[in-house]
């Protein structure tokens, strides 16, 4: 730790680390919302949804499959870019901080909580612009307001829309607060807070879940 040279490059590192993580967090999803909001109102229209129901699949199946596939494909796609940029930080500085790979985990798991509600809104309505722009909503601009509720709250002298932002902060994905993870978790700190992992992924698993019941119901 007394070696100059190695503790800039350190430094250095991580700063390389921030550079990647956050744009990858933003950008990623982004794109991998984009990308999906597509897949059910694709696989919903006639003829393709005729041609899925006649073969000996169950509908839970069907929908278990087309959530799999999303994430796996966002899996390996964040996955590549980070294991790249982590054996050219290894070889060019020699530092090989594992840590930094957890972001891969969790850029997926963030992805897999707004794709359930894809897939949820997508077997609801049949619009891939409408599950887009929700999942865009919450990521871009719901989120990180009820993330600084407590700062808004100091402004706001209504209970009633505290109560409401407190309610609305436990049930949707905390994408702002998985974002901030991801950043310490490549920073090399440790998960300070379990908190919007386990609310997220209870969201994850009843949205799925409500998808698979509603998908099961419908007439096609």
């Amino acid at each position: 730790s007394n070696n100059p040279t190695a503790e800039m490059a350190s430094e250095l590192v991580k700063g390389l680390k921030l550079l990647v993580v956050a744009p990858l967090f933003g950008g990623g999803l982004f794109l991998s919302i984009f990308s999906a909001s597509s897949f059910i109102p694709n696989m919903l229209e006639k003829g393709n949804i005729d041609l899925l129901l006649s073969k000996p699949i169950s509908r839970m199946q069907i929908i278990l499959g087309k959530f799999l596939g999303g994430v796996l494909i966002v899996f390996f796609n964040i996955a590549f870019l980070i294991l790249s940029l982590w054996i050219l930080i290894g070889l060019k500085f020699s530092i090989w901080d594992l840590n930094f790979l957890y972001s891969i985990l969790t850029i997926t798991f963030t992805f897999a909580a707004l794709y359930s509600l894809i897939i949820f809104i997508g077997i609801l309505t049949q619009s891939s612009i409408l599950g887009m722009m929700l999942t865009y909503l919450i990521f871009f601009i719901l989120s990180p307001i009820l993330n600084a509720r407590d700062s808004i709250g100091m402004f706001i002298s209504s209970k009633t829309l505290s109560t409401i932002m407190d309610v609305f902060y436990y049930i949707i994905p905390k994408t702002s607060e998985l974002g901030s993870l991801t950043t310490e978790l490549s920073m090399g700190y440790g998960i300070s807070e379990w908190q919007p992992i386990l609310t997220s992924l209870a969201f994850l698993i009843l949205v799925l879940y409500a998808s698979i019941i509603i998908f099961s119901k419908k007439d096609y």
